[in-house]
């Protein structure tokens, strides 16, 4: 088992154009959930990119939901390079996949129980497949991929009725951003669960759907244009036209802590 120590920067935050973004890393944010976890806490957590960060700037709403929310970390460069230039060394990149990875190998020694919710047909069971095969131990208390399509209502309260029936102790959200931090937000009062994460595309790094860059891209924020070479159609307007409005805005509107 991990030694997991509570993480001292919890409560800090920086505000980068407007969202208030956790001071983290992947430690101490796995030790957020385990004592999450351990209090029986009722949290929601957004993975959040400078994609999700423009989606919240032009939504009020949505920008609520960012910051009324137990963490919101920075998975992608220029949100750490926006903290550390508010003062916080420390803060550090959390990636969707990589706490996926992490949370699945702690969750394993620790007995706690996840349920995967989202991702195209099939795609969920494949991870809970993909995981139980590197950690035996790991519980995953069931698995669930949603249509395309808005709910009904009947079929909402069935799906609150089965999650709240597993019991499990984190729900991944693979609904893709902004829509699962609203699905989350919605449900927040009504599942028991003590810890909602929002993942993205997570779910299909971790089935082979995509592939990550090379770390060095990672490490130097140049994930996206790796993203941008295998999925020009869809991603060209996310980060030609994103990136610019991204870092004009963060120079109008410096980060600094909140």
């Amino acid at each position: 088992m991990t030694d997991l120590e509570a993480p001292a920067t919890a409560a800090d935050r920086v505000d980068v154009l407007g969202v208030h973004v956790s001071v983290t890393n992947l430690d101490d944010t796995v030790a957020t959930f385990a004592r999450w976890i351990d209090d029986g806490a009722r949290e929601l957590v957004c993975v959040t990119d400078m994609n999700a960060l423009l989606h919240a700037r032009a939504d009020e709403r949505l920008t609520e939901v960012y910051n009324t929310a137990g963490l919101v970390v920075p998975d992608g460069m220029p949100l750490v390079w926006a903290g550390q230039k508010a003062g916080f060394e420390q803060m550090d990149r959390v990636a969707g996949p990589d706490l996926l990875e992490r949370a699945m190998a702690e969750a394993a020694e620790r007995g706690w129980t996840q349920y995967f919710y989202g991702g195209a047909e099939g795609v969920a069971d494949e991870l809970r497949m993909a995981f139980q095969e590197r950690h035996p131990a790991l519980k995953v208390v069931g698995v669930e991929c949603p249509p395309y399509r808005a709910l009904t209502a009947e079929e909402d309260t069935d799906v609150v009725a089965r999650l709240n029936e597993a019991r499990p102790d984190i729900v991944w959200v693979g609904l893709g951003a902004p829509k699962q931090e609203r699905w989350m937000a919605e449900h927040r009062s009504v599942l028991n669960a003590p810890i909602l994460v929002g993942v993205g595309a997570a779910f299909d790094f971790h089935t082979g759907r995509l592939d990550r860059a090379p770390l060095w891209m990672q490490r130097a924020g140049l994930e996206w244009s790796y993203r941008l070479y295998k999925e020009p159609r869809r991603l060209w307007k996310r980060y030609l036209i994103g990136i610019p409005r991204f870092v004009f805005g963060v120079l109008r509107r410096p980060p600094r802590a909140v």
